[in-house]
């Protein structure tokens, strides 16, 4: 609430100009006010009227005018209203004592009136500054990275403090001819220095020396301590999470480890058997070619897995054909003609710059994933380039189709995740939940994509997308590689977009 004569704390009084002409008119006001109170008391005793011009003049504009107030009233008081009227003349001692009493009312309340002034100053300093306090605490504590909150609480300082700079430094700086240095202390520990500029008033380098910089040293000693405090906590919580990850890693893989190994030591041991048929050795023997199989490709999985997590998966580009990758991917599957149908555009399959490698290790993942969740139907793998009008987006595409059970909305992109497993593959077998997480990390490490589109119960669709490189290799090098036959069981020579009515969604699946 506004306080009525607040104007007489103010911090700064208004201009002495303002000033003498307001104790010009106090005076004459007071002096025609006198008139008609002669009527009803002693004209020696309505000298005490002045008193209020005396009084606010010098509360408001200070001493000095208070003083010239008093002689303007002792003045006018003697030439208006003493006999002789019209007259400077003393003609006994009242008129010096109302002199002398206006002179003192005018040096007293000027005093009080500076006291004042200086404690409502000093008070509005001190709001200022736990203004300011509250906000660097803000921006110290609140912040996570201290180093980049320093500026922002520097120029604050400054503004609040009417400096014309001031920086805050994390590390011990010396004072020269351009600037001021407060050293910046927790006991007999530097936490950092206080800089400002060297033109600053000496008034405002005792303020800062005296209640900016231990609130400042309070502040940024905690907020170094929070700092700490929050990097053991992250640290912690990194720990805790790896101890998770690694607690999930072996429940994951011990049972897939598990049973590969199981599988070939009972077809080992059934093997040495007397009396078991030729058939019967053939069949154990493809038990143990199967199950080995499985146990590399779960090791080569977890290896893959480590090393792009660690990111040291770096990959060896150089121009590859993709229809030679997917023949490589296939034959490593050991894909029959009625799994897996390959349909590839040769005349326009442009070679990409990639890791080949990595590639038919993406391929191989998610051709795997496919038939396992296929429910018995042919996985569908067509490819073809897409070109651009500029050339900026040219692009080779390679599509995985499969009939299976298709995928959620909410697991679309939780099958990427390592370890992470959905649904029920066919046949009652689910993978380590890590192919499509190593499919996804090599693809993105050869700059590509790879992202699955799936409406529940219609299939899903597997996209794969890898940038062509607009520096395109000479002719020869662009023949299609010879020996990589398609897989044929009735797709044709078909189109990326698939024909009318083929499913194109996705079904639940382990990643």
């Amino acid at each position: 609430m506004r306080r009525p004569f607040g104007f007489l704390l103010a911090t700064e009084p208004p201009p002495r100009r303002v000033g003498a002409i307001a104790a010009i008119a106090a005076v004459a006001v007071c002096t025609l006010l006198i008139y008609p109170l002669k009527q009803i008391a002693p004209v020696v005793s309505l000298g005490v009227v002045y008193l209020l011009a005396v009084l606010v003049v010098s509360a408001v504009w200070g001493a000095w005018l208070g003083v010239l107030t008093a002689v303007l009233s002792a003045g006018a008081f003697n030439f208006f209203h003493l006999p002789p009227v019209g007259q400077f003349t003393i003609r006994d001692s009242d008129n010096w004592v109302a002199l002398i009493a206006f002179a003192f009312a005018a040096a007293l309340a000027s005093s009080v009136a500076e006291v004042t002034r200086a404690r409502t100053r000093e008070a509005e300093e001190r709001r200022r500054e736990a203004d300011l306090a509250a906000e660097m605490a803000r921006l110290l504590l609140r912040g996570e990275n201290l180093a980049q909150a320093l500026p922002t609480a520097a120029a604050r300082l400054a503004q609040v403090l009417g400096l014309h700079s001031a920086a805050i430094e994390m590390e011990a700086v010396e004072g020269d001819e351009r600037r001021v240095a407060f050293p910046l202390r927790e006991g007999t520990r530097r936490l950092g220095t206080l800089l400002v500029g060297a033109d600053t008033p000496e008034a405002s380098l005792r303020r800062l020396q005296e209640r900016v910089v231990p609130a400042l040293e309070a502040l940024l000693s905690a907020a170094l301590e929070r700092e700490a405090l929050l990097g053991e906590v992250v640290e912690t919580a990194s720990l805790r999470r790896a101890d998770v990850v690694k607690t999930a890693v072996l429940r994951a893989v011990s049972h897939d480890l598990r049973s590969p190994l199981t599988a070939i030591s009972a077809a080992g041991e059934a093997v040495a058997l007397p009396g078991l048929s030729e058939h019967e050795r053939e069949e154990l023997a493809s038990v143990i070619e199967q199950e080995t199989r499985r146990l590399s490709r779960l090791v080569e999985n977890l290896l893959d897995q480590s090393r792009l997590e660690a990111g040291v998966a770096e990959p060896h580009r150089e121009w590859t054909s993709v229809e030679e990758v997917l023949g490589a991917a296939l034959e490593e599957l050991s894909a029959k003609p009625e799994e897996l149908t390959l349909s590839i555009d040769r005349e326009l399959m442009p070679l990409v710059r990639a890791d080949s490698a990595q590639l038919e290790r993406a391929f191989v993942n998610v051709l795997e994933n496919a038939r396992r969740h296929s429910g018995g139907h042919p996985v569908s793998v067509r490819a073809r380039a897409v070109r651009t009008h500029g050339g900026e987006n040219d692009r080779v595409i390679v599509r995985v189709v499969d009939r299976g059970p298709g995928i959620p909305p909410l697991q679309l992109e939780r099958v990427f995740e390592p370890f992470y497993r959905a649904g029920t593959a066919s046949g009652g077998h689910r993978g380590s939940g890590l192919g499509l997480a190593i499919a996804r990390g090599f693809v993105q490490a050869n700059g590509g994509k790879l992202y699955v589109e799936s409406l529940p119960g219609q299939g899903a669709t597997f996209v794969f997308e890898l940038p062509l490189d607009p520096v395109v290799p000479s002719e020869e090098s662009q023949e299609p590689p010879v020996g990589v036959a398609e897989v044929s069981g009735g797709a044709g020579a078909a189109g990326i977009g698939g024909t009318p009515g083929e499913p194109r969604a996705a079904g639940e699946r382990d990643g």
